[in-house]
C-alpha cells in the first residue's frame, strides 16, 4: 500500500514536468523564416506605377506567438531579402510598414502582415513576398 501512495504523486509530478516543458514560439530553436520585400513606387494618388524594385534596407518586424509588441526587427539586404534565425516551432507574424494605397489611414502608413507557422524543428520556411508602396 505504501508503494501505491508513493507512485501516484510521483506520476503526477512527472506528468506536470513533461507538460510544462513545451516551449512557446520564439528564439532558441534551429528553424528560420525568410522572405522578400518588393517596393512599388507610385505617384501621390496611387494612379501611376512609377517603378518596382527590391526593398533594400527596409525594417522587417516579427511577433512571436501571442506577444503584444514586436519581438525582433531586422533590415533587408540589398536584394530585399530578410531572415529570422534560431526560431522554435510556433506561429509568427512578419510585418513591414507601407504607404496606405487606399488613402484612408490618417497617418498615411499601414502595416502589411504575413502569418507564418513553423511546425517542426530544423525548418527553413519561406514567407509570402511582402509588397509595400512608397
Amino acid at each position: 500500500m505504501k508503494k501505491i501512495t508513493t507512485i501516484i504523486p510521483l506520476a503526477f509530478l512527472l506528468i506536470f514536468l513533461f507538460s510544462s516543458c513545451k516551449k512557446e514560439a520564439g528564439e532558441g530553436g534551429n528553424s528560420s523564416i525568410y522572405g522578400s520585400v518588393i517596393v512599388r513606387n507610385y505617384n501621390s494618388t496611387f494612379t501611376d506605377l512609377l517603378s518596382e524594385y527590391p526593398g533594400a534596407d527596409e525594417d522587417v518586424y516579427i511577433i512571436y506567438g501571442n506577444d503584444k509588441s514586436y519581438s525582433d526587427k531586422i533590415k533587408t539586404n540589398y536584394l530585399g531579402i530578410y531572415e529570422f534565425k534560431y526560431l522554435r516551432p510556433g506561429n509568427y507574424k512578419i510585418y513591414i510598414y507601407s504607404k496606405d494605397s487606399t488613402l484612408q489611414s490618417p497617418s498615411g502608413i499601414v502595416p502589411v502582415v504575413k502569418e507564418v507557422e513553423i511546425t517542426d524543428n530544423d525548418q527553413e520556411i519561406k514567407a509570402p513576398d511582402i509588397t509595400i508602396f512608397r
